[in-house]
């Protein structure tokens, strides 16, 4: 085999191990949830109480296991993050939990184009060639079609991470802004026909155009 044109990591997560959060467990996910969407900092007064929150496929990378989430607040909002936990070891039990949640108000509902509904924050970075820097991005969110089996996140049309559907949803762990390649996410069938793509960048590009007007052009570059 000859040697690869990109050199980054590719499913460096391991695949979900767990069912999706129930009983016991999902109580303990909840309150480390419900705790962290408290500290939201300066929040919108009309942001609500959350509801019924939705949890996604496990992934876990670098010794800390990700649970995400999202949850409607009754004023219309959307909350979103993972807890993130140190897996249990030796018949112990998970410990070192650390909730990141925030708040949105671009949900499915308002934006009825949309073919897949995701959530993404960044997690760590990974260093290549150069020294240039990926973004090690945690990807959730579930399919607004029918028939889907799988999703793969892809930066510039190389896989690097891929998640079977778990009761309609799933989780990526994959690079990203590396070398200016941006990730993409796509949706399978079970016959490998894709059925949407979604770029995590969707919508940006009028804006970034008005910011590139301001700027000076040594500052446009990307580095």
């Amino acid at each position: 085999m000859p040697p690869v044109e990109r050199f980054v990591p590719r499913f460096a997560a391991e695949p979900p191990q767990e069912e999706l959060p129930y009983g016991r467990w999902q109580e303990r996910l909840r309150d480390e949830f419900l705790a962290a969407a408290r500290r939201i900092d300066a929040p919108p007064q009309d942001l609500g109480e959350p509801q019924r929150i939705v949890w996604y496929p496990d992934r876990s990378w670098h010794g800390r296991t990700f649970v995400p989430a999202t949850a409607r607040t009754s004023g219309g909002y959307e909350l979103f993050g993972y807890v993130r936990f140190a897996p249990a070891a030796d018949g112990g039990e998970p410990d070192d939990f650390s909730t990141q949640v925030d708040f949105t108000e671009e949900t499915a509902e308002r934006n009825p184009d949309w073919r897949l509904d995701l959530c993404e924050e960044v997690i760590g970075t990974w260093r290549g060639h150069f020294g240039a820097v990926a973004s090690m991005t945690l990807i959730w969110g579930r399919p607004m079609i029918s028939g889907g089996r799988i999703v793969t996140a892809e930066l510039a049309d190389l896989a690097v991470d891929q998640c079977e559907l778990i009761d309609d949803r799933f989780t990526l762990i994959a690079p990203d802004d590396y070398r200016q390649d941006l990730l993409e996410v796509k949706l399978f069938d079970v016959k490998g026909r894709e059925l949407a793509r979604e770029s995590l960048y969707e919508g940006d590009g009028e804006e970034d155009e008005d910011e590139e007007e301001e700027e000076e052009p040594d500052e446009r570059a990307r580095e």
